[in-house]
């Protein structure tokens, strides 16, 4: 099974923020926003994961919005860890930005998708029928009219 875009860089970004928050923790002995960055950054990836056990399109797009809200969160410690001098690399914002695109392009594909039941997949599925595939995106999302 061919993993999603989205679930790989989101883990890495994850960890990206432990080293990135480890390296402030033991450099520049500072704690308060590093704790924030690790909870909310790590959150993100987590939240995507949770999103591919949704129990229906409406819990897979909840769980995706809250992946884009800690994002969004992680994206705000790191322009204070940035902008106040304690953190001068800009490649984990970059990296934020890029998972946060990820997040913006997959709901609106899935709010786009209206049509009936729909079930989102990591992989293509292996259906009976092929006419049951609804269609695919480029982040390995599968759409498909079928458990």
């Amino acid at each position: 099974m061919q993993e999603s875009p989205l679930i790989t860089k989101s883990k890495t970004f994850a960890l990206e923020i432990i080293r990135v928050c480890n390296e402030i923790k033991n450099t520049k002995k500072e704690s308060i926003l590093t704790n924030q960055l690790i909870c909310s950054g790590t959150s993100v990836g987590a939240n995507i994961r949770e999103a591919f056990y949704a129990r229906g399109k409406a819990d897979f797009i909840a769980k995706l919005q809250i992946a884009l809200k800690e994002c969004s969160e992680s994206e705000y410690w790191l322009e204070l860890l940035i902008e106040s001098g304690y953190y001068d690399k800009k490649d984990i914002l970059e990296l934020c930005l890029e998972v946060k695109r990820l997040l913006i392009s997959s709901l609106n594909t899935a709010k786009q998708n209206k049509s009936g039941s729909i079930y989102v997949t990591l992989a293509p599925p292996k259906p009976h029928n092929p006419n049951h595939l609804v269609g695919t995106d480029w982040f390995g999302f599968c759409y498909t009219n079928y458990l």
